[in-house]
């Protein structure tokens, strides 16, 4: 499918308010016409239209989707629909909904020059002050794919380019003020270019926050989340380093694999303790 539009077109095009019933928010004004209004309202409705494929159904809900432009056009769209419960529906009293900062962290990066999924829309709704349910509408990125399984499956020949490249697009990401707070494997996909090289997606923006400037430790332990082979950390952090315009520096290093590990060992005792079940039960998350 032909992208509606390309890096930077947001800026150059412009937003606009949205407005659907109950809902409120903003959308690309390339996508702002009669016939996606009428598809995306009520947003609810989303999950149910024909040939729409769920991809997430936990706690939070992803589905991709072809909607109808004016024209013939279509595109083809990923909603994820935010359900605020607990603390995160305390929290929206006074906060942008999820949605809200979602669109906001992709619009920050792609007036940075780096790639994410290309917003289109956001809406929710409120009720009292608290949002109800929020929806973040992007376009679907079709030829990339999790990195999480390339970091099992790669040989070492093919991880190691797969590896340096990721460390270029990182530390370019840092290098122009992104810190993204749930940097895992989930929330990048790669896709391999004609020219073999390796382009880089960040999802989960709404996890996103910008910085005037960010430290070497804090740049570092920004790192630890990502599933990178244990026999390719040292590799990995080196070509950081490298293109990071450092010398290599053990201390850093060291800090790396501190955070590591205590990440790792919180992971684990969340796993054994069954926190997240229970705070689901208790719909505090």
């Amino acid at each position: 499918m032909r992208k509606i539009f390309g890096p930077g077109a947001d800026e150059k095009e412009g937003i606009r308010p949205l407005s659907l019933g109950p809902y409120r928010g903003a959308i690309l004004a390339a996508y702002d016409d009669p016939s996606f209004r009428d598809c995306i309202a009520p947003p609810e409705s989303l999950w149910s239209r024909p040939g729409a494929r769920v991809l997430l159904d936990s706690r939070n809900r992803v589905s991709a989707v072809r909607l109808a432009l004016s024209g013939g056009r279509e595109a083809d769209i990923v909603v994820k629909e935010f359900f605020p419960r607990g603390l995160d529906r305390l929290k929206s009293l006074v906060l942008p909904s999820k949605a809200a900062r979602a669109w906001r962290g992709a619009l920050a990066l792609r007036q940075r020059g780096l790639d994410t999924a290309s917003p289109v829309a956001y809406l929710e709704k409120r009720k009292a002050g608290f949002v109800e349910r929020a929806y973040f509408l992007t376009e679907e990125v079709g030829a990339a794919q999790e990195i999480r399984p390339l970091f099992r499956i790669l040989p070492p020949s093919e991880i190691r380019p797969l590896l340096s490249g990721l460390a270029a697009h990182l530390s370019l990401c840092h290098d122009r003020g992104i810190l993204h707070r749930d940097l895992s494997d989930g929330n990048v996909l790669v896709e391999k270019t004609e020219d073999g090289r390796f382009r880089f997606f960040l999802l989960d923006t709404n996890r996103i926050r910008l910085r005037r400037r960010l430290g070497r430790f804090s740049r570092v332990k920004n790192l630890i989340r990502l599933g990178v082979p244990s026999e390719h950390q040292n590799f990995f952090l080196g070509e950081y380093f490298r293109r990071a315009g450092w010398g290599d520096s053990p201390a850093l290093r060291v800090w790396y694999k501190i955070n590591k590990s205590v990440l790792t060992g919180y992971i684990a005792m969340k796993r054994r303790l069954g926190l997240r079940r229970i705070a689901r039960k208790l719909r505090i998350q």
